[in-house]
């Protein structure tokens, strides 16, 4: 089985139980990916683990029933200011770098639960920034456009995620570093609550404020590894057990800028995208409310523009009191202005804080979650080399203050600029609200137009307008249990068909779903003038004969005939008539059939199939 473009959790899975995939298979796949991604973007990694302990684990593996294991074969990365047993954590800065015996408890955690750990990532130097330039290992950049930055300081982590080499990765969030590679390379991030994962074996930054962080293509990939990781560890002073903060799901408060403190650095785009992801949030059932972010700006200033970065000091003193000229010029001069504050003016700005949190505790009263952009806009490496301070304090302007006020925040794809680069927001929510917010971010994710784990980097058949079918051959969209992973869809493989191109409709088309059929059918049509999220669809290549066979197999009251894409060429699609299709469940604002399907597990559909 060739490795599909993006390595999401339950498809692995799926292949391991049916047997078209061994997690040796998986390990040859993955690193020959990682070296042929290596050839666009070498920085991405710092220690590669070797073939040979790869495949030993894979082999070890497989003695194991697949099913023993919640994370089986799964390959994940890991940022490297974490310990992993054996592989050096260098934080970025060669002459710090140290072999540790033991691994961070959550590495230890995940290999237990049978991940297979492939290396250790790249990042900002000591955790410190938002741009991930900051490193003498490279600079990865976006997997969209290498003019632009990775974000960080957790970069090559969101990069190895979103360019289909790994299924998930660690990170770490202390003022964002979890979240804006998430949104630069349109990918999950989810920054749990302070204390939920430990921090054992992981090289501070701003040790009371440090989160491990989780990069996935979808929420429900980093909420499993969530799962797994997320435990009390005694050894990490701020380690806390996970509680249930819960969050409404149907209909719910969300929290919006006013106009007057909605700043995208001019980019009138990502200021209309932003509007556009209000909207999509009001579909699945929210009320958006104006909230007052004062409290949340002046929080946000604390974190670099105080005495809160004597705490980056404290955290590697001896080590830079002898090894300053050795690191980062931009990294030592934000550690080395700690310095100046004294010790009066850390708890000056440590009762501020708490004053700050106090404030932002009532806003809850009236909100259940905040939206908001991930940051303002993607900054370039240019202007990163120009105005390297500017160009990361503006990742940050969203993101700072969640970890001063104790909150959980998950950031999740929008849409896609016509640039070709991608837009992101982040809900933020109380802290323990992480697997409820991440059920409410997982919904808007699969209801947005870059769909739930769609990445568009060139590693698979999801980038870029269709090439010509092949003589002799015809296409087909696909939007339902045909799709791939679901029920019907053995009835394509039957026909040898090949996956082309992963896209969506034009916005003018609605879905609902038939329920009077069991299990329900999903009924697609196009209503001129409508405004939608467009829907996902996955455009297959067959014989002719093979389309004809698939074809007479159609049921009423499906019909095949011609939809329009995104970008507005046209292929044969299952439809179905406006008038029976309206009198099932309108799904359309959740962007797909498998996002449906995903809601109907959680207990959200009107529906359970059996």
């Amino acid at each position: 089985m060739t490795l599909p473009a993006m390595l999401q959790i339950d498809e692995i899975l799926a292949a391991y139980r049916s047997g078209a995939l061994r997690p040796t298979a998986l390990v040859a796949q993955v690193l020959e990916r990682a070296d042929a991604y290596a050839l666009k973007d070498p920085a991405v990694w710092i220690t590669r683990a070797g073939r040979e302990d790869l495949m030993a684990r894979a082999a070890f593996l497989e003695t194991q029933p697949v099913d023993s294991l919640p994370l089986y074969g799964i390959p994940f990365a890991v940022k490297d200011n974490i310990d992993v047993a054996g592989y050096p954590t260098t934080a970025a800065c060669p002459d710090f770098a140290y072999v540790p015996q033991a691994s961070a408890e959550v590495v230890a955690r995940l290999e237990a639960a049978g991940g297979i750990m492939i290396g250790k990532t790249n990042l900002d130097q000591f955790a410190t920034g938002l741009v991930g330039t900051r490193s003498p290992y490279g600079q990865p950049h976006c997997v969209f456009d290498a003019r632009y930055v990775s974000g960080g300081s957790s970069s090559g982590s969101g990069v190895a995620v979103a360019a289909g080499l790994v299924s998930f990765s660690l990170g770490t969030d202390t003022a964002g570093s979890g979240r804006v590679p998430a949104a630069i390379n349109n990918i999950v991030g989810l920054k749990p609550t302070r204390g939920a994962l430990s921090t054992s074996g992981v090289v501070p930054a701003c040790l009371s404020l440090d989160c491990v962080s989780i990069f996935a293509t979808t929420v429900a990939d980093a909420l499993k590894v969530e799962a797994q990781a997320a435990a009390w560890d005694a050894v990490a002073p701020y380690s806390r057990p996970m509680a249930h903060h819960a969050l409404p799901q149907q209909t719910f408060r969300f929290g919006i800028l006013a106009e007057k403190d909605r700043f995208f650095d001019g980019d009138a785009q990502n200021a209309a995208l932003y509007e556009q992801a209000i909207r999509r949030c009001e579909a699945l059932g929210g009320t958006a409310v104006e909230l007052d972010y004062t409290p949340l700006r002046e929080t946000a200033e604390l974190l670099y523009g105080g005495a809160f970065v004597v705490e980056r000091l404290a955290a590697i003193e001896p080590f830079f009191t002898a090894h300053e000229a050795a690191m980062d010029p931009t990294v030592a001069g934000i550690i080395g202005s700690g310095r100046r504050y004294s010790g009066a003016d850390v708890f000056r700005a440590i009762y501020r804080q708490h004053e700050l949190r106090q404030a932002a505790a009532q806003m809850w009263q009236q909100l259940d979650v905040m939206l908001l952009p991930t940051m303002p806009r993607i900054v370039s490496r240019e202007e990163v080399a120009a105005q390297p301070v500017t160009a990361n304090s503006l990742h940050g302007v969203y993101t700072n203050f969640v970890n001063l006020l104790d909150m959980s925040a998950c950031a999740v794809p929008s849409a896609f600029r016509d640039d070709g680069l991608p837009f992101g927001v982040t809900f933020v929510a109380p802290a323990f609200a992480d697997h409820d917010l991440g059920l409410l971010a997982g919904r808007f994710h699969a209801a947005s137009p870059t769909g739930a784990g769609l990445a568009r980097v060139a590693v698979g058949p999801v980038e870029g307008a269709l090439r010509p079918a092949a003589q002799g051959a015809l296409r087909l969209a696909v939007v339902g249990a045909h799709l791939k992973g679901l029920p019907l869809h053995y009835q394509l493989e039957q026909e040898n068909a090949v996956l082309v191109q992963t896209t969506r409709t034009a916005p003018d088309y609605r879905l609902f779903a038939l329920l009077a059929s069991v299990p329900p059918k999903p009924g697609l049509f196009r209503q001129p003038g409508f405004d939608g999220p467009g829907l996902e669809v996955e455009i297959y290549e067959l014989s002719a004969a093979g389309f004809g066979r698939f074809v007479a197999s159609v049921p009423q009251p499906m019909a095949i005939g011609r939809i329009t894409l995104a970008d507005g060429q046209e292929v044969d699609s299952f439809l179905c008539a406006e008038a029976f299709a309206s009198k099932g469940q309108d799904i359309t604002a959740l962007g797909g059939w498998k996002a449906y399907l995903q809601t109907v597990q959680a207990g959200y559909g009107r529906i359970r199939h059996q």
